[in-house]
């Protein structure tokens, strides 16, 4: 008997660690000085932008020093379309993303800023 409580306060430890390291997922860390309010990621070279990720946010923006879960995103290499709400819009090309890990964007990785109309 006391062996089985043994193994199962061992699975109740183990598992749950696992399973949380697992299910991360890949994030943007916004560490530019001003709040995100529109993301897009293309494959490098491609201008076939993916859907607006802020929306993944509970307040759908991206405040600096905040994380941002990507979705619909396999790991590979990315050109990104950063806006913001001064209606700013730059790009960061050739972004490496990995499985469950963390990538962030800088405010010297933005370029061709223009402001949009």
């Amino acid at each position: 008997m006391s062996r089985a409580l043994i193994a199962i306060g061992f699975l109740l430890i183990v598992v749950p660690g696992e399973l949380l390291a697992q299910g991360k997922g890949v994030r943007l860390w916004n560490l530019t000085s001003a709040t995100i309010s529109g993301f897009q990621l293309s494959p490098v070279g491609k201008n076939d932008w993916g859907p607006n990720q802020t929306l993944n946010d509970k307040d759908k923006e991206v405040d600096h020093d905040e994380r941002l879960r990507i979705t619909g995103v396999e790991p590979g290499r990315y050109d990104a379309k950063v806006g913001y709400r001064s209606s700013k819009q730059c790009f960061v090309r050739d972004i490496e993303i990995k499985a469950d890990a963390v990538f962030s964007i800088a405010d010297k990785d933005l370029k061709d800023c223009k402001k949009q109309p």
